[in-house]
């Protein structure tokens, strides 16, 4: 602002002079001008979200695909539930979808994302039936299958909407206007399609099953499905005895975990060929027959191998017979209770049976069997004909897991619930012979989180294992990431797998298209809307149960009767693993396309999905074609709480992703989590702090490093006049080497993310990445600040650095785009301003082909950049890798002696292992320089072959992994022997390739270890060696007057440029710099004269002075108390002012305090004052600044 300032006399004769009295540092306005000191990440995103909806860039990003007509790339999305909302396990695989299909698109594909919504099964009906109270079956059909329906329709896509928020706001880009779910008419019909190819494949039969069951749903549950949610419980395990018929006074004792099936027990199973005994137990008194090795069952303390001595035997039982197994078979015994006695089949129960699946790893060598809740025991009893096929089990328990009338003690009681009273009863019996608990793993409802039992029910199956081997070959077929979830986990399961239950004993889902007689001799299979209208007559737009069961069939085997549903719905795994198909409707529609694009070129879920979806495509697929449903599978692992537990609403033990996305931005908790060892298909203990830790340690140094492009692009545009245009041929001409380097690492990693990406090995992806934002800002940035700002090698320096920076951001940009989608459209829509192309994006330009950086809108409609063979430089990489080891070596070194890197050491010597000849020259040549600015050092010595025993020692170590098994007992003679080696000989042996030992050969490549140790004697040493011992830095710690006063000049630099960071000022504002000290004390003065040179060319000549030189008129800008070289000093920034000769009129000072010092061009002034003309010359009277002054006039005797 300016003030109007007039002496008295002035004011009488109405003459003003203009003074400044404050500055504010001024916006320039340019492409790159608009960046702020900080951003909101968060914020900034949410603003890129807002746009991309405006100008619908997702839907241009496809129509520009069609366009060019770029092949399909095919990727299936597995259908969510939408009945609760987004979790982190829901946004870990997103985001590897997203980045996977979007790196897709960027490399010339064209990729359709349709969302999609699994509608169907438990977990609607579960939350339904827990809101209306429905606990049986029976109050379904009192209220009505199609009311129940609509209740279920109702919720299915309550969350639908914050669903989509929540995927927009990551950044994933999926159509969602365009969506599919599993309860639309024509999906339901192409699963139906689904089911008849294997109806008439004789893949489809229905059987008597024991099967996983949830009683909470009421409905038989797939093997896969109860494998999905397995917990450590406590059950009662008890011994119980069944006296045998015939053998007055002796039992038959078995053990089991679950009592509550001791009521529907028919028969006990033994092995055939274990021995098994009759002893007498001394303490009870009672004689039982159980395995031999199973006596630690009934005598506990036999089981622990410190208190149990064989003599002990005799005090408590004594062995009166032998039997094997087989002679067991038949033997009948008295049933534990009699409620099955009176059954038609009876006469077969209660009878002793034989088969190889009894064990002796617990228990005790006799099972008990309850065939309608043991899949072996069903299995057994049919073999030995004590049921029958297609005749009702002995089963007392209802669909909802309550005993029935049957058994009238326990009636109405859940099965779970009834042990303790079935125990006592047993008690009251006298049968009761040991009662433990047992802590051990058991099987949950993946959807009520409820314990399972295993019930025999009617079900309909697919043949799984008379494809199995099919299964088994496509699998091979398939590339995994992880390959051990293929090659292990996946392919166990399924060379293990049994035929697959699809049906379900529910209500919403897609009901199983059958139409059957009530005798079952007629079967009709629906597969389509069609057939259904051609054979009934009907025709319908709702395929759901309470609408198809309504439709009869003519009997065509028994005309005037009709064929009805049966009452069965799909498991809605079938219906996902159905969804390539169902979601195009094929074949009834989009044949063509579908057909084409199978198997989907990429899918991927969590590893819980082995046993789920993968599974269920593979069967399908496999089944239906012969074919996988899938190329390539990424398998991420779990997401887990902080505490290591599943993430649990209950226990709140996890940070809401919502308040975790406002806070640090989608992008930093995308590159948290695939940078994470979940994309391996490990675990990942969710951090919060790690989702800040991306923000600080990725976004803010590559803004920071952004930020400072733009201020020096700004300045360079400023300084010349002339605006900056990228030029790729600059860049590929540019000689500096760390411009050759940073473009040579560049394109590495371009070569890098295609090579590992078409591997969809994004656990390698990440790493690269985060390191090389690493090297652009805490190494090339670094290196060269001075040199961008124009401060060394003048502006034709800058430019062909910031020619190289540009390059290098606008490749590295759009290579992340894929993985960090908001922030690289932030750099890109500031990047694109300077490319002569951003003028074609006028008028609808911006969104049409070609696309090219600076016309397209947006960084996603661009191509990848390909990696140009021409600029890959290894020397240049290697020579920079050496660099890094000795700056960062030689920082370690300052911090065990604590010196401050802002005092220089005299030298820094170097001793390297074998290094290449371009190592050697770039560290003496164009490098030398970056190693001495970086360690504040006067002198590097790379040390030459034939000297470095003079300054490090050789040692060899035996590599004991390796050698360990061939030296054996000589490994002690063997280390001692190397250990011993001189410098000499242990160069020679490494030179030599190995070494003989006794008649071995031994390895140095592989066999060996070898480190550098530093040996040069004297305390002003200080050395450290890499941990591979190939290098080897040690500084010259001497400290003398003129170190000490560099050293100082550090100081006074960094408080100066605090100062001007404090003031906001910009890169190209300039200042003068003015100090002043205690009486009696010249610190600063002498440091600042002996390193007059430092200052002129770090502050443009702005070389500080003191106080007492500065102007009277000058303006602070800014001040404050520094400690330089252990004195307080007060240090100010000012404004240039033109500085006066002494002796000036009040008048003439005013007036030069109104001059702007870039203005002045040498010529005299005149100036009229009371009347009276007065004359200045520049160089006699006024000079430009102090410093100009102070020289002039040799008024300080070190300024010259």
């Amino acid at each position: 602002t300016i003030k109007d300032v007039v002496t008295k006399e002035q004011r009488s004769r109405s003459t003003v002079i203009t003074v400044l009295q404050t500055i504010q540092p001024q916006q320039k306005q340019t492409a790159m001008a608009s960046l702020p000191p900080t951003l909101d990440f968060a914020k900034t995103e949410e603003e890129i979200c807002s746009k991309w909806s405006t100008e619908s860039t997702f839907k241009t990003q496809d129509a520009l695909g069609v366009e060019r007509g770029d092949k399909e790339y095919t990727f299936y999305d597995g259908p969510p539930f939408a009945t609760g909302l987004p979790h982190y396990g829901h946004i870990l695989a997103g985001t590897i979808k997203d980045v996977v299909t979007r790196y897709a698109v960027m490399t010339g594909r064209r990729v359709i994302r349709r969302a999609g919504w699994d509608c169907h099964g438990l977990p609607v009906e579960y939350e339904i039936d827990q809101k209306l109270g429905i606990t049986h079956r029976d109050q379904v059909l009192e209220m009505g299958v199609d009311k129940y329906n609509e209740t279920c329709r109702g919720i299915v896509t309550r969350y639908t909407k914050e669903w989509e928020r929540t995927v927009t706001r990551l950044g994933r880009w999926v159509d969602f206007e365009n969506d599919y779910k599993t309860m639309d008419p024509t999906f339901m019909e192409s699963v139906w399609w689904v089911f008849k190819e294997l109806f008439n494949k004789d893949l489809v039969y229905q059987g008597y099953k024991v099967m996983p069951f949830s009683t909470a749903c009421g409905t038989p549950l797939s093997n896969f499905e109860a494998g999905l949610n397995y917990k450590d419980v406590s059950d009662p395990a008890v011994v119980v005895s069944f006296p045998v018929v015939g053998m007055e006074g002796v039992s038959f004792v078995a053990w089991t975990t679950t009592p509550w099936t001791l009521p529907s027990n028919i028969a006990l199973c033994v092995h055939p060929t274990m021995e098994y005994i009759q002893i007498l137990d001394k303490k009870a008194d009672k004689r039982y027959i159980l395995a031999k090795s199973r006596l630690g069952q009934l005598f506990p303390i036999m089981n622990n191998k410190k208190k149990w001595k064989p003599k002990m035997a005799d005090e408590l039982y004594a062995i009166e017979e032998t039997f094997v197994g087989s002679d067991l078979v038949g033997k009948k015994y008295q049933p534990m209770f009699d409620y099955f006695v009176n059954d038609e089949d009876a006469g077969e129960y209660f009878r002793i049976l034989s088969d190889t699946y009894v064990t002796d790893d617990a228990g005790t060598g006799i099972v008990h069997q309850a065939p309608a809740f043991g899949e072996d025991d069903y299995r057994v009893c049919l073999a030995h004909g004590v049921i029958q096929k297609g005749k009702d089990l002995p089963c007392p328990v209802d669909s909802n897991g309550m005993f029935t009338e049957m058994v009238p003690e326990v009636k109405g009681l859940h099965v779970k619930k009834a042990d303790d009273t079935l125990i006592a009863l047993i008690k009251e019996k006298g049968r009761m012979v040991h009662k433990d608990q047992l802590q051990h793993s058991y099987p949950f409802c993946w959807r009520s989180d409820t314990p399972l039992i295993y019930k025999a029910v009617p079900s309909w199956f697919v043949k799984v294992e008379e494809i199995r081997d099919k299964i088994v070959e496509n699998n091979k077929k398939t590339y995994w990431v992880p390959n051990q979830v293929k090659e292990g986990r996946f392919h166990s399961w399924l060379t293990d797998a049994r035929d697959w239950a699809v049906s379900r004993n529910r209500f919403w889902g897609t009901p199983i298209p059958i139409w059957c007689s009530e005798s079952m001799d007629e079967v009709v299979c629906i597969g389509s809307v069609d057939e259904l209208a051609e054979l009934s007559g009907v025709r319908v737009t709702d395929l759901h149960k309470d609408v198809v069961d309504e439709i009869t069939i003519p009997s065509k085997k028994n005309p005037g009767t009709v064929l009805r549903r049966v009452d069965e719905v799909f498991d809605c795994w079938f219906e996902s693993g159905s969804m390539p198909y169902a979601q195009k409707h094929y074949p009834f529609e989009n044949k063509e396309s579908f057909e084409d694009g199978f198997p989907a070129d990429f899918i991927a879920e969590g590893l819980d999905q082995t046993r789920g979806w993968f599974y269920t495509l593979m069967v399908l697929s496999t089944a239906l074609f012969d074919k996988p449903a899938f190329k390539n599978l990424i398998v991420n692992g779990l997401v887990l709480a902080g505490d290591g537990k599943k993430m649990s609403k209950r226990l709140k033990n996890y940070p809401d992703p919502n308040l975790v996305i406002d806070k640090y931005g989608a992008d930093a908790l995308r590159m948290y989590l695939i940078n994470s060892p979940v994309v391996r298909a490990e675990s990942l203990k969710f951090q919060e702090p790690g989702v800040l830790g991306v923000v600080k340690e990725v976004f803010l140094p590559l803004y920071n490093a952004f930020r400072f492009f733009s201020q020096n692009l700004e300045r360079l545009e400023a300084n010349t006049g002339t605006k900056f245009v990228p030029s790729k041929d600059k860049v590929s001409a540019a000689t500096n080497p760390t411009d050759v380097w940073i473009s040579a690492a560049t394109q590495g990693l371009i070569k890098f993310v295609h090579e590992e990406m078409t591997a969809y090995r994004l656990y390698t992806v990440m790493p690269a990445l985060v390191s090389f934002v690493t090297q652009l800002t805490n190494w090339y940035v670094r290196l060269n600040r001075d040199r961008l700002k124009g401060l060394e090698g003048g502006e034709s320096e800058s430019e062909a650095g910031l020619q190289v920076m540009y390059d290098v951001l606008l490749d590295v940009t759009i290579l992340m785009a894929p993985f960090t989608p908001f922030i690289t459209e932030y750099f890109y829509q500031h990047l694109r301003k300077l490319q002569p192309s951003y003028a074609d994006a006028a008028n609808g330009g911006g969104s049409s082909n070609p696309v090219m950086p600076g016309k397209s809108d947006s960084v996603h409609f661009l191509t990848l950049p390909a990696y140009d063979d021409g600029r890959l430089n290894a020397d240049a990489v290697e020579a920079m890798e050496a660099l890094q080891v000795i700056v960062e070596s030689g920082r370690y070194v300052r911090e065990k002696r604590n010196i401050s890197l802002r005092t220089p050491v005299k030298c820094v010597t170097v001793i390297l292992r074998n290094p290449s000849a371009n190592v050697i020259e770039s560290l003496n040549g164009p490098l030398k320089g970056y190693i001495l600015s970086e360690l504040n050092a006067w002198d590097l010595v790379i040390v030459p072959k034939e000297e470095e025993h003079e300054w490090v020692t050789l040692s060899l170590t035996p590599n004991f992994n390796l050698l360990g098994r061939k030296l054996g007992k000589k490994m002690k003679d063997f280390k001692t022997h190397v250990t011993s080696m001189s410098h000499a000989d242990a160069v020679a042996c490494l030179e030599n390739g190995g070494l003989d030992f006794e008649g071995l050969a031994i390895s140095a490549k592989d066999e060996l270890v070898s480190k550098l140790a530093f040996s040069k004697e004297g305390e002003h040493w200080e050395s450290t060696s890499t941990p591979e011992g190939d290098v080897v830095v040690a500084v010259d710690c001497t400290q003398d007057e003129a170190i000490l006063s560099a050293g100082r000049s550090r100081e006074l630099i960094n408080a100066i440029q605090q100062l001007r960071k404090a003031a906001g000022l910009d890169l190209s504002d300039a200042v003068e710099v003015f100090f002043e000290e205690s009486a009696g004390i010249n610190v600063v003065e002498s440091a600042v004269s002996n390193n007059t040179n430092l200052f002129e060319a770090k502050f443009q000549g702005a070389i500080p002075v003191p106080k007492k030189f500065a102007p009277s008129w000058s303006v602070v800008l800014r001040s404050d108390s520094a400690d330089i070289g252990g004195s307080k000093v007060e240090v100010s920034i000012c404004r240039p002012a033109v500085a006066g000769r002494c002796g000036l009129s009040d008048e003439v000072g005013y007036f030069l305090s109104t001059l702007e010092p870039s203005n002045l061009d040498g010529s005299a002034l005149s100036i009229t004052v009371d009347g009276k003309d007065i004359s200045l010359s520049q160089g006699e009277d006024f000079w430009v600044n102090t410093v100009a002054k102070l020289r002039a006039t040799k008024a300080i005797s070190w300024l010259e």
